[in-house]
C-alpha cells in the first residue's frame, strides 16, 4: 500500500460492515471499492446484490462477509429488488410499523454484466420511477465470475474468452457502453464515476449519493488482475492510469450539472494504460492510435458538458 492509501486508511471511517475473510482474488480492486463503500455507509443500510464475483466471494454458504442485511438476487434484478425494499420501508413507515425518522440507505450493487447488459432494463425502470436508493456498478469490464466473457462494458480491442484476439480479430470490436450517461438521461439527482484508486473521491461520492433524495447511480471502475491479465499489485496503479490517460474520467452530475472531480493538467498517452494489461498485448500501433483518438473525442465531449454547466 502506497503513502496515499495509507493516509486514506487513517482518515477513513473505522467501522467495518464487510468482514475480512472473503474469497476475492489477490489484488481485486472491486473488493477494495466495496470496503470503502461499506465504511462510508456505516451500518444502517440494506443491500440487494446481484449474482457475480462480489456475491460469490462474500457469501459462500454457510459463511457471509456481510454484517448488514444483504440479499442475494438474480443476475438481472438488483435494481428491482432494491426498489421493492425501498417501497416496503416507505409503506411500513406510513403504517407506523417502522421508525419514521430512521434513515436506512438502500443499495443495489452489481457488476457490469448485471448492469450494462442483463440488468439494464430493471435499472432503467427503477431510475424512471424515482426510488430513493443508490445503484453501484462495480465494472471489471467482462463477466469475470463465469470465465472472462465479454460484456457491453468490455472496451474496444480487449481480448476475452468470447472475443478472442487472433489473426482475424483484434478482440472486442465495439465500444464500451456509457451507462453513466444513460443514467444521466433519466434526469435523476446524482450520477458519478469513481475508482478505488482515488479513495477519498469515491467515499465522498457515496456520501453524497446517500444524502440525496431519489435515485443515485455510481459507476466504479474495478481493475481485475485475473481478467485483465496483469500482476495483482498493479490494480491500484492501473486504476490511476485509467484516469491519467482520460480512459475513465472521474466526474459527477448533480441535478444535471456536470463537474470534474479529479483533474490533471497533462494527460498520459493511452498506450501507458494499455501496455501493462495482457488483454491488450496483441494490439498494433494503428489500433492503439484509433483508441487514442476515440478517448480524446469522448473526453472533449465531457469537457463541453462541464463547460456548459459552469457557464
Amino acid at each position: 500500500m502506497d503513502a496515499l492509501n495509507v493516509y486514506a486508511a487513517k482518515l477513513a471511517p473505522q467501522q467495518e460492515s464487510l468482514a475480512p475473510g472473503h474469497r476475492a482474488c489477490q489484488g481485486c480492486a472491486e473488493l477494495l471499492a466495496v470496503r470503502l463503500v461499506a465504511k462510508t455507509l456505516g451500518r444502517d443500510y440494506i443491500i440487494a446484490n446481484a449474482t457475480g464475483c462480489l456475491e460469490i466471494v462474500t457469501s459462500s454458504f454457510p459463511h457471509s462477509a456481510w454484517q448488514v442485511p444483504w440479499i442475494h438476487v438474480a443476475f438481472e434484478n438488483a435494481a428491482a429488488v432494491a426498489s421493492g425494499v425501498e417501497a416496503g420501508i416507505k409503506s411500513l413507515k406510513k403504517k407506523g410499523r417502522y421508525p419514521v425518522d430512521r434513515k436506512i440507505t438502500i443499495v443495489a450493487q452489481a457488476g457490469d454484466g448485471g448492469t450494462v447488459d442483463i440488468g439494464l432494463q430493471a435499472l432503467s425502470g427503477a431510475l424512471e420511477r424515482g426510488h430513493d436508493f443508490i445503484y453501484i456498478c462495480y465494472d471489471n469490464e467482462a463477466y469475470m465470475n463465469t470465465g472472462i466473457q465479454r460484456s457491453s462494458s468490455t472496451p474496444y480491442g480487449a481480448a476475452t474468452t468470447t472475443s478472442p484476439a487472433g489473426k482475424e480479430s483484434i478482440g472486442q470490436v465495439t465500444m464500451k457502453k456509457n451507462v453513466a450517461e444513460i443514467a444521466v438521461a433519466h434526469d435523476i439527482p446524482y450520477v458519478a464515476t469513481a475508482s478505488p484508486s482515488y479513495p477519498f473521491d469515491l467515499m465522498e461520492k457515496v456520501r453524497k449519493a446517500a444524502d440525496m433524495e431519489g435515485p443515485a447511480y455510481i459507476h466504479v471502475l474495478a481493475p481485475c488482475p485475473t481478467g485483465w491479465r496483469m500482476a495483482p499489485n498493479l490494480a491500484v496503479s492501473i486504476g490511476r492510469l485509467a484516469v491519467e490517460t482520460k480512459v475513465f474520467p472521474l466526474y459527477e452530475v448533480v441535478n444535471g450539472e456536470y463537474r470534474m472531480t479529479v483533474q490533471y493538467k497533462h494527460h498520459r498517452p493511452v498506450k501507458d494504460y494499455l501496455k501493462p494489461q495482457g488483454r491488450f498485448r496483441h494490439l498494433q500501433e494503428k489500433e492503439i492510435e484509433f483508441i487514442q483518438q476515440y478517448v480524446d473525442a469522448s473526453y472533449e465531449k465531457l469537457l463541453k458538458k462541464i463547460a456548459m454547466s459552469e457557464g
